[in-house]
């Protein structure tokens, strides 16, 4: 059918509508009204909306908390570095001992020195000094009674290392009974002993004050001391340690295998540039000096380590964060359906219902990136305190972690504003009516 015919407006109809649309006051929706919207919105239901916001505190509470450990540990990690690491200093031969045909280590003669630890303790900056060779004794055994045992359960295949006295220092030693062995006992070659924990549990030795004797085939050694524990070169714990004096005599040691030195914090360098010509000063290019690596490295390598664990943990929590926050703001898209449809007919645009929601949603997730800022900073104290570290926090990660629960707020409300900017008016009232 054809459509009925409308006769066109007039003119003086057409000056009465637009004075009429003149006369309605235009629709604004300012910064102070939306801050209330979304205040009464958030508090219309606390409960709600905590637990809407638990996944965005989680997330950026593990976060902060991520990097801040990272950086807390990677400090202490490097100081710790300092202490130990950085200060030790060890001096080899350009190449590793080769292996004879049977299958035994050789004793390749070295360019190190005897005295390499007294020469090296000359230098400004040594702290301490001394050289350490694995001794090969054949097929003999070790045992900490006289006789041997037929049937081999009380002999033990234990390693057995030379050292000068001065090692004893720069691996910072701490003895559990005795005493080390010193200058006058290396010199004169004594048969004497320390044994490592390890090896003094195996031999059943547990005290000295009743000079106990171990075994080495047919080698006795007066046990002169047992080590607590040792800060480097922990194959010390369970080896035989005898002095080099006595090594080359019983069992023709040549040469030392290294040298290990400790040096003041920041003197490796240094020590390290002049060790080689030290010991050997026609060709130092005969020894190869090992430094530690820089501390910055470590320190980058522990925070990476870190970082790229746990961030993933964090990234999977404001996930869950952000489908939460979109998923309670939708629902209440369909909740509010009539209060949408009368601001619409009251004249609210699309841009304004639309920016309504998605203001409560950031203001929903930057609540929530505040209270995980602050479960995040706290869970870095708690654990610094509880290790006795002293926690470290990037300036800025404070004020940045709102900003992020802020954005996963309104990334996560872009969808639900626009299906309630795209609610019509009339339909909203029918749906409530």
């Amino acid at each position: 059918m054809p459509e009925p015919y409308v006769p066109p407006a007039s003119g003086v109809e057409l000056a009465e509508t637009e004075s009429i649309a003149s006369a309605v006051p235009r629709s604004h929706l300012s910064f102070r009204d939306l801050l209330s919207e979304a205040t009464v919105a958030l508090t219309a239901r606390p409960a709600r909306t905590l637990l809407t916001a638990l996944g965005t505190i989680l997330g950026v509470a593990a976060l902060v908390a991520t990097l801040g450990l990272a950086k807390t540990a990677g400090n202490q990690i490097v100081s710790r570095f300092d202490e130990l690491e950085a200060t030790s200093v060890i001096v080899r031969p350009p190449q590793d001992r080769g292996q004879d045909p049977r299958g035994q280590n050789q004793q390749q003669v070295s360019s190190i020195p005897w005295d390499a630890g007294d020469r090296l303790q000359r230098l400004n900056g040594v702290v301490a000094a001394g050289t350490k060779s694995d001794v090969s004794v054949g097929n003999a055994l070790a045992r900490s009674v006289p006789l041997i045992d037929p049937l081999g359960q009380s002999e033990f295949q234990i390693p057995v290392i030379a050292v000068s006295p001065g090692l004893f220092g720069a691996v910072r030693t701490e003895l559990a009974t005795g005493r080390v062995f010193d200058d006058g006992h290396n010199q004169r070659g004594d048969n004497v002993a320390v044994l490592g924990p390890g090896a003094a549990r195996r031999l059943n030795v547990t005290r000295v004050d009743n000079s106990p004797a171990i075994f080495i085939g047919d080698t006795t050694l007066a046990v002169v001391g047992i080590i607590e524990d040792v800060a480097r070169e922990p194959e010390l714990l369970n080896a035989i340690i005898i002095p080099d004096g006595f090594a080359r005599q019983r069992f023709a040691l040549e040469a030392p295998a290294e040298v290990q030195v400790e040096v003041q914090i920041g003197a490796a360098e240094l020590i390290g540039g002049q060790a080689a010509v030290a010991l050997s000063p026609n060709d130092p290019t005969q020894l190869r000096v090992s430094l530690p690596p820089s501390p910055r490295q470590v320190r980058s390598s522990v925070e990476s380590d870190v970082n790229a664990l746990f961030l993933v943990l964090g990234g999977v929590s404001l996930l869950v964060g952000a489908i939460g926050i979109a998923n309670v703001t939708l629902v209440s898209v369909l909740e509010r359906t009539g209060e949408i449809g009368l601001r619409r007919a009251l004249g609210a645009t699309r841009r304004h219902v639309a920016a309504q929601f998605l203001f409560e949603s950031a203001a929903l997730g930057a609540l929530a990136g505040l209270l995980g800022t602050s479960l995040g900073i706290l869970t870095v104290v708690a654990v610094s305190a509880n290790r006795e570290w002293t926690p470290v926090l990037d300036a800025w990660l404070p004020f940045v972690a709102p900003v992020i629960g802020a954005a996963i707020g309104l990334l996560a409300g872009t969808y639900p504003a626009w299906k309630a900017s795209a609610t019509e008016p009339i339909a909203a009232l029918r749906a409530t009516g």
